[in-house]
Parts: structure tokens; C-alpha cells; sequence
């Protein structure tokens, strides 16, 4: 069984900060694309960036230059910069992932089967 738990969260005003960090169980990083994914109140769950098993990243258009994602395998740790944060990126932020994807970009706009408990990110002034 995967097992995924999110850190990071918090409250930060625009133009902040925050990384985010998804801490996994057993060795999926060798074989599992990763991502973070996030969902608003009234709005669909968005993939926000993936990662795949060579490195291969996907954003979400929203995001691109702002956030980036990397993977720390020795650690068992995903993570994502979040940089000049806006309110509109206010979401329960989730850490997933999916055993042999095709892509980091299929994933992304994908229905993961592994999935944490999710950390809650506010932007607001």
C-alpha cells in the first residue's frame, strides 16, 4: 500500500512563498509518477505539476514559472516551490501518485489511484 503524507501548507499574502513536501512509503519513486494536484471549494480538482519516473515535468498552465517540482528519492520526498503566490492558487493542496504512467503529462490531467490527506494552502492579504 502507498502512503502519501503532505506537509507544507499554510497561510502566506501574495507575492509569498511556500514549499510544500509529500513524504511516501516504500520505494515508488523509481517506478511511480508523482504530482501535486489541488482542489478549491466549487471548483474541479486541477493537476498543478507531475513529475515521472525519468524526471519529465508537466505544469498546469497557471502555474508555469511560478511553482516547480522536484523529487528527493533518497528521502522519500516530493516537493513544490510555490513562489509569487496569488490568491486564486487558495487550494487543498494533494501529493499522488500512479504506478507505470505514461507521461507526466497524462498523469497530470489524470484520476490518480494513490492519493495523501491533502495540506491546505491560503493566499490572501
Amino acid at each position: 500500500e502507498v502512503q502519501l503524507v503532505e506537509s507544507g501548507g499554510g497561510s502566506v499574502q501574495p507575492g509569498g512563498s511556500l514549499r510544500l513536501a509529500c513524504l511516501s512509503s516504500g520505494h515508488i519513486h523509481g517506478s511511480y509518477c508523482m504530482g501535486w494536484f489541488r482542489q478549491a471549494p466549487g471548483k474541479e480538482r486541477e493537476g498543478v505539476a507531475t513529475i515521472d519516473v525519468y524526471g519529465v515535468t508537466s505544469y498546469a498552465d497557471s502555474v508555469k514559472g511560478r511553482f516547480t517540482i522536484s523529487k528527493d528519492s533518497a528521502k522519500r520526498t516530493l516537493y513544490l516551490e510555490m513562489n509569487s503566490l496569488k490568491p486564486e492558487d487558495t487550494a487543498m493542496y494533494y501529493c499522488a501518485a500512479e504506478v507505470a504512467c505514461p507521461s507526466a503529462y497524462v498523469f497530470r490531467l489524470g484520476r490518480p489511484t494513490n492519493w495523501g490527506q491533502g495540506t491546505q494552502v491560503n493566499v490572501s492579504s
